[in-house]
């Protein structure tokens, strides 16, 4: 591809917007309700406070067309966007705005996003098959912080600087995953620190949001502890986490016969840190285990433990003597990795399923590809409060998605933005009518035209 001739560049159009795809998406929030939870739940007060709705709206819209900083918020204030949408607010706006936030506000902003997305599940195949089988996925990550004011900031266990983000997220093996809850805390904290709490609030949301089938928490070693699980045992839900390699777990693989081993083979290659190689073929076997057995006989949890080993190579000869003049090994040696779960799924389905939390480094990856590319202000709950923002809007966008079309159900945000959102129009004004003038030819116009469809009708009544 090559510029056809030389033209020249002038910006003087005023009926143009880049982001035609907000309309759909906002009226969709509005369909959700998202201004009368907004109004009902979040209670600030004073100086930059008034009109909470409009600017937490303003701030989840420029998250949604690709702002990850408050300074982007003025992507929404171009050409006609101040006659296609009501209550645009300047960036220095949501900025003093988010610094208002308390720790209580923070709260109250996530029970809007909590309920937000029960009403989008109402509203759209946002969890597909939850009926028959939901994962809820807990994880945290350090968001690097630059400099030396902002609040909060320190070293975790990745030895970066910065803040600690907590999230759970619910998928099923037909639909993407979504944020049923978040917590921003200090950047020293400990993975654990509140995770059971979170977890009990993010169970609850994926029952309301229709998880009312098998619900299997999926979390890492760093998760594996009493309350966590306990809690996943509290609320009927079955879980399971990577058990790590204490004196009581290496007992329990001691214990198993050599007979119980039953080969797998990867339909991906597997990439081993400790090896430094791709894993493609190993074995697995379960035995029966209970946790946690220095604590009193009724806060013990009995499940099983779903082991996969795999052939350690010699590190100096990795072809294992094959086409080499060094010694091969003598007797094999392995690598275990255990599962610790009360999953009722066979065992190899259990250790597959348990190998899908991996999606929720997706769900991070996307954040972080977007309004969590930076923690915009030195305030720590104005980072906070950004946080949740960016949840809704994920979540948001993610629904938008599934009405679009089946492809898009399960696209990257990314995709999303880009065949979807950030779509080119032009303003047309016509018997008190406007009249949006799209791109001919655009290649996704079909699933554009059917969100924008779903939308237009009339919405599903809300269950509270």
């Amino acid at each position: 591809m090559r510029v056809s001739h030389e033209s020249t560049i002038v910006f003087d159009d005023p009926n143009l917007v880049s982001c035609a795809g907000l309309v759909p998406v906002l009226a969709l929030a509005e369909r959700a309700g998202l201004h009368e939870l907004l109004a009902e739940h979040l209670t600030l007060a004073g100086p930059g406070a008034a009109n909470a709705p409009v600017k937490v709206t303003s701030l989840v819209a420029g998250m949604i067309v690709g702002a990850d900083s408050i300074e982007d918020m003025d992507v929404l204030r171009h050409g006609a966007m101040h006659r296609l949408f009501d209550g645009v607010r300047a960036p220095s706006t949501l900025g003093t705005f988010l610094r208002t936030f308390t720790f209580g506000h923070v709260r109250q902003l996530d029970a809007v996003a909590t309920r937000l997305l029960t009403h989008l599940a109402q509203q759209s195949p946002l969890l597909a098959g939850a009926d028959q089988i939901a994962y809820l996925d807990i994880d945290d990550t350090v968001k690097r912080t630059y400099g030396y004011a902002k609040q909060g900031a320190g070293y975790g266990y990745s030895g970066v600087k910065g803040l600690n983000a907590l999230l759970a997220t619910v998928s099923t093996p037909l639909a993407a995953p979504v944020i049923a809850g978040c917590r921003l805390r200090r950047g020293g904290a400990n993975s654990t620190r509140g995770a059971h709490r979170l977890l009990a609030d993010a169970l609850m949301t994926a029952k309301a949001a229709g998880a009312s089938g098998l619900l299997v928490v999926r979390a890492d070693s760093a998760f594996y502890n009493h309350d966590v699980l306990a809690t996943a045992v509290r609320h009927g839900a079955r879980f399971s986490v990577t058990a790590r390699q204490d004196p009581h777990v290496r007992k329990s693989i001691e214990q198993i016969p050599d007979t119980a081993w039953t080969a797998i083979s990867y339909p991906n290659a597997v990439w081993d840190e400790t090896e430094q190689r791709l894993i493609s073929d190993a074995e697995v076997a379960e035995i029966s285990h209970t946790a946690f057995t220095s604590r009193r006989r009724s806060e013990q949890i009995t499940g099983r433990l779903i082991v996969r080993r795999v052939r350690r190579l010699n590190p100096g000869n990795p072809d294992g003597g094959t086409g080499s003049t060094e010694q091969g090994e003598l007797f094999s040696t392995w690598r275990y990795h255990a599962v610790f779960t009360n999953s009722p799924l066979r065992m190899l389905a259990a250790e597959a399923a348990h190998r899908g939390h991996a999606i929720i480094e997706q769900v991070i990856a996307e954040l972080k590809d977007g309004p969590l590319a930076h923690l915009p202000s030195g305030n720590f709950t104005a980072n906070a409060a950004w946080l949740v923002t960016a949840t809704i809007a994920f979540n948001l966008t993610r629904a938008a998605g599934t009405l679009a079309s089946r492809f898009h159900a399960r696209a990257r945000l990314a995709t999303l933005r880009r065949q979807l959102i950030d779509v080119p129009a032009r303003l047309a004004r016509s018997a008190r009518r406007v009249t949006l003038h799209l791109p001919t030819d655009w290649p996704w116009q079909n699933a554009w035209q059917q969100l924008d469809q779903h939308t237009r009708g009339a919405p599903t009544a809300l269950t509270p």
